[in-house]
């Protein structure tokens, strides 16, 4: 979980407050954004080259850049760290702003990119035929990239979810993996029975993990139809769902208190106080370097369910690359994005620890029986990629998500520290989504 700091917060509230407003400003050497682009255009821009800026803290990117730069070596491209997340989206809206300083291509996060999509401030991917390419990505990632007909950004990578559970652990209690949230539940009470030092996972409260639990129980709690948004975390059926479960959890105390990436939290995961953990796919890299000491130990397996026989998940996390309205070399940032995330630049991010967005990938032979050391061996792809076909295509964010998420533990994190209940928090915390939209000239409904 990101701190934010006073910059940060000043930085989204002018973000939130422009995005009703402000169209881009800048000019552009390519066509008009009405002008359809075709491949031979995008071929003449890589021949005729130039200069493009990306702003993005993805590592992955730097292989990509001197790997494209190698096959196009006309074209120059400067890969710039602007920060991480809300730091990067500050800057960024600083500089739509000022109308200077915007970069060509632009790393957003999926719940932040409607924020910028609303603003006027990224180019619609659609007069380059981006449309036709939603078959070649899996559902979640391409439901937050594109609205309608159009199509705001390709996608990076995904975090479809799984279930990462410590079997040296569960074995020795003698406690089956959980497939149905209800056995969740059951397995956290058996656990904290048997070792009261020992909790089925951590949590002290996180927008991010809340909202992609939401999603996988069916939930549609945001909604947004231009400027009209609707927000509903006191009816809706997942939201419903999730308390459900979660409050037992937590009236129980069965949750670690232990905030995510501390070294509190790599210690539970080492020594098996924290025994399972449900995120997103990318998590294997982190175990590897953050948790060695536990090699053996873990196991992925599909996320458990709130019907049981159904077979649903849900994402969490992964980013997108856009392009700024305000960019000057549309056409050659477009090649760069493509190349990066349709084309031979996947795989080389693949091999960099990615996890990919593209069918074609989720899907190839290699990928699939990769082995997983770590998870003894486990070709643990298998379960991510089937996870990736099973995320609902209908769920959405709010387009001040970004400003929603940091507010979040000023509501909901009540309930994991004090009496509130999570429902309450929760009501609590769409009062403050509400309350804010309405201020920045949205039109919101609950």
């Amino acid at each position: 979980m990101r701190t934010m700091t006073r910059r940060t917060m000043r930085g989204l509230g002018l973000l939130c407050a422009a995005a009703l407003s402000l169209t881009a400003c800048g000019s552009s050497d390519d066509a008009g954004s009405d002008t359809t682009v075709t491949g031979g255009d995008l071929r003449a821009a890589l021949r005729e080259g130039g200069s493009i800026t990306v702003w993005a803290w993805e590592p992955t990117l730097k292989q990509v850049v001197s790997d494209f730069e190698k096959e196009y070596p006309k074209v120059k491209v400067k890969l710039v760290n602007a920060g991480t997340g809300n730091d990067q989206y500050t800057a960024l809206q600083n500089a739509v702003q000022a109308g200077s300083g915007v970069p060509d291509v632009a790393q957003i996060e999926y719940y932040a990119l409607g924020q910028f999509a609303l603003g006027k401030s990224l180019e619609d991917l659609g007069r380059y035929g981006a449309a036709a390419l939603k078959n070649d990505y899996s559902p979640g990632p391409w439901s937050s990239v594109s609205v309608g007909d159009a199509v705001y950004a390709l996608p990076m990578d995904s975090g479809p979810m799984a279930l990462f559970y410590n079997k040296k652990v569960l074995d020795k209690h003698s406690i089956a993996t959980p497939t149905t949230w209800d056995e969740y539940l059951e397995a956290a009470r058996a656990l904290h029975a048997a070792d009261p030092k020992a909790y089925i996972t951590n949590d002290t409260g996180d927008a991010g993990f809340t909202t992609s639990m939401i999603w996988q129980a069916g939930g549609t709690p945001f909604k947004t139809r231009e400027t009209e948004v609707t927000v509903d975390l006191t009816g809706d059926k997942g939201v419903a769902a999730f308390t459900n479960i979660w409050q037992k959890l937590i009236d129980e105390k069965l949750l670690a208190p232990i905030s995510p990436w501390s070294d509190e939290w790599y210690k539970g995961l080492a020594d098996g106080t924290i025994a399972t953990l449900p995120i997103g796919a990318w998590m294997p890299a982190n175990f590897a370097s953050g948790v060695e000491s536990a090699a053996g130990d873990w196991r992925a397996a599909a996320l458990p369910q709130w019907k049981k026989g159904a077979e649903v998940s849900s994402e969490n996390g992964g980013s997108s690359l856009a392009l700024m309205k305000a960019g000057k070399k549309k056409d050659l940032a477009y090649a760069f994005n493509q190349y990066a995330n349709h084309a031979e630049g996947v795989q080389a991010r693949i091999e960099a620890g990615a996890f990919p967005a593209t069918t074609a990938d989720l899907s190839s032979p290699s990928f699939l029986d990769t082995p997983f050391p770590y998870f003894g061996g486990q070709k643990a792809n298998e379960i991510f990629a089937r996870s990736a076909t099973q995320v609902p295509e209908n769920w959405s964010y709010l387009p001040f998500q970004v400003y929603a998420n940091s507010v979040f533990n000023d509501s909901v994190g009540k309930a994991y520290v004090s009496d509130t209940k999570l429902a309450d928090g929760l009501k609590q915390w769409q009062e403050a989504a509400v309350t804010y939209g309405n201020d920045q000239g949205f039109t919101v409904n609950k």
